[in-house]
């Protein structure tokens, strides 16, 4: 599959207001030095809403450059904006990204067939591997296992998707529905050992910030057939995959890659710090799995 193993959806830490280039840099270089298969840029965790186009552009591009091909970049490209979304993959396919992540369109609602026509325009207009992502919970639609199969079938380029409804009946239909080398990637951390047993790539991953080596080598141990050893790092993972979520995502996730001191600890409204009662659970999950 084009698509496999663990894909971190990184974070863009802040400095004064700016991207902290320097930060992004090294983050990038530690993720790979620790085993990830590649890296997503500009997704939800990568608080793309809140960059600027030109911004979102230079985040996709810091990351292609540094990383060097030494893993794959899939950079988010997503907009409910059908013209928009054409552009930035456009851009993305340009500065050498190897595929695309595109949300859902948000707020708008579109039907299937709306959903269909969207990523058939892109399919078309963008010679590069296109990955949906597929997250109701954000967007206040679903794209259904036919609309998705329907997609697969006809172009070539439409590669995979990033699942994160956590619904492992709908994974199973999206898996039937498309043909075999389809990458099916769970967009849930907590879902990601059930999806790669029905036949998933992979993951997207929020945890994979703070804790890279251990989600690499969950995945690789259940590719590798140790399934023992996969479900000991699933379930020594689950209180950090909770502690992720304590608050909207990226929240968490920054403040605890600001306790490692990783990064600093700024983000952008309307996102704001944890409550004192939730970095006190965030921090005792970091302590537990040996991060503080």
């Amino acid at each position: 599959m084009l698509f496999s193993g663990v894909y971190t959806a990184i974070v863009t830490p802040f400095r004064d207001g700016r991207i902290d280039e320097e930060c992004f840099r090294a983050l990038i270089d530690w993720q790979i030095e620790e085993g990830v298969s590649g890296l997503v840029p500009c997704g939800t965790t990568g608080e793309s809403a809140t960059l600027s186009h030109e911004e979102h552009k230079r985040v996709i591009e810091i990351c292609v450059d540094q990383v060097r091909g030494r893993v794959k970049v899939m950079a988010g490209s997503g907009s409910n904006n059908t013209t928009e979304a054409i552009n930035l993959t456009r851009f993305a396919k340009e500065v050498g990204a190897d595929g695309a992540l595109l949300i859902t369109p948000y707020y708008n609602k579109p039907t299937q067939e709306g959903l269909y026509q969207h990523f058939a325009a892109i399919a078309r207009a963008v010679d590069i591997p296109l990955v949906a992502y597929n997250v109701p919970g954000r967007t206040g639609c679903n794209m259904l296992p036919a609309t998705v199969g329907r997609l697969a079938h006809e172009f070539a380029n439409f590669v995979g998707i990033k699942e994160a409804t956590a619904n492992m009946s709908q994974c199973s239909d999206v898996i039937s529905a498309c043909p075999g080398d389809f990458c099916v990637l769970s967009g849930d951390d907590f879902t990601a050992l059930p999806l790669l047993a029905l036949g998933g790539s992979g993951v997207i991953s929020v945890t994979s910030n703070i804790m890279p080596r251990a989600m690499a080598d969950m995945v690789k141990a259940f590719m590798a057939g140790d399934l023992a050893r996969a479900r000991e790092l699933h379930f020594r993972l689950m209180p950090v995959h909770h502690s992720m979520f304590v608050e909207t995502n990226p929240i968490p996730v920054k403040t605890a890659l600001t306790l490692m001191g990783r990064i600093g600890a700024e983000m952008r409204l309307p996102l704001c710090p944890l409550s004192p009662a939730n970095q006190e659970k965030l921090e005792a999950a970091l302590r537990k799995a040996g991060l503080l």
